[in-house]
């Protein structure tokens, strides 16, 4: 059985709602929170943006039996890996051993905040050097590293939970698809994509978690849902080559400036038609994904939904 998340997106909510939907959530019966971890919103009226890694802890003591994700951290210019190791394993403790470390090559959106944003290949080369560095520390190493982006000279993680915390990594193609089989433990793709699961089976990745996920927005009236999806996640069909790249919201607002409401409708379903958001959330089960964490758009719908997803959505989402 597919398990059915649930994504905490901190670009729509304060830190003090995230931690009530959290508790909320693993009340209705979901698997799993997942945390998108930003500095800035996408886009303005989104805003939010708190600090992913104190809510984490926040959920961890809040919350007893639900998975826990970052969905997805960077690791290659904001924080570096040697912190990102040991504030992952301090998850994992406080979490009884609940929690996964997503992780992804990042968007200059959040990374630029500390620093220019390197080239693509620059970054992969980045990335790689992190997982090299992250995977030691979090199974109990003392590592030494030196590399053409990171020096790590005595690092040890004494914090971490009786096993290690797993890894798994974003990927969209065969070079990151390679990576997430090499260093991590699963693989986390946004995108229902049958090709991507298949690469990574052939890379080495036969048997470990999928991690998926789909925004949706739920409400009784289908016009209003479709203009929260508009105003608030119109960047989303533009792809990750144009959504890594862009420094800002107003960037964001300008290259979407001429997305239509029909536009981001066609991709999003949209209203309280439950049949429509299960189709939406079957399109990954079919594509083999282990794991697929729902993005209820629109922060001040969260209540809302988790109640109608518990009673309505949820139970369909068990018959998959």
């Amino acid at each position: 059985m597919v398990k059915v998340g649930y994504t905490l997106m901190c670009e729509q909510a304060g830190p003090k709602q995230l931690v009530d939907y959290a508790v909320r959530a693993e009340a209705a019966g979901f698997d799993q929170l997942v945390i998108s971890d930003h500095y800035y919103p996408w886009l303005e009226s989104q805003g939010h943006s708190p600090y992913a890694w104190s809510v984490l802890g926040a959920v961890a003591h809040a919350t007893s039996r639900a998975e826990l994700m970052s969905f997805v951290t960077c690791p290659i210019r904001r924080y570096h890996p040697a912190v990102v190791a040991q504030k992952a394993s301090t998850v994992g403790v406080l979490s009884d051993g609940r929690f996964t470390l997503g992780l992804g090559a990042g968007e200059n959106l959040n990374e630029h905040v500390v620093g220019g944003w390197p080239h693509v290949q620059q970054r992969h080369e980045m990335f790689e050097e992190a997982l090299q560095i992250i995977r030691p520390l979090l199974d109990g190493e003392t590592l030494t590293f030196s590399g053409n982006h990171y020096d790590v000279p005595d690092a040890h993680v004494w914090d971490r939970p009786a096993q290690p915390v797993p890894m798994a990594v974003a990927a969209s193609g065969r070079q990151s698809v390679t990576l997430a089989a090499e260093y991590a433990n699963g693989l986390v793709s946004t995108e229902p994509d049958p090709h991507i699961i298949e690469m990574y089976d052939e890379a080495g990745g036969a048997g470990q978690p999928r991690y998926g996920q789909v925004a949706i927005c739920y409400g009784p009236d289908e016009a209003e849902c479709r203009k929260i999806v508009h105003d608030q996640f119109r960047w989303f069909g533009m792809g990750w080559k144009v959504n890594a790249d862009l420094p800002g919201p107003e960037s964001f607002a300008a290259a979407t400036q001429f997305v239509r409401e029909e536009d981001v409708a066609e991709g999003i379903s949209c209203g309280p038609d439950v049949d429509r958001h299960v189709e939406a959330f079957r399109k990954f089960v079919e594509a083999g994904f282990t794991h697929v964490a729902l993005v209820q758009v629109g922060g001040d719908t969260q209540p809302m939904f988790l109640d109608w997803a518990q009673e309505q959505l949820l139970p369909r989402l068990r018959e998959l």
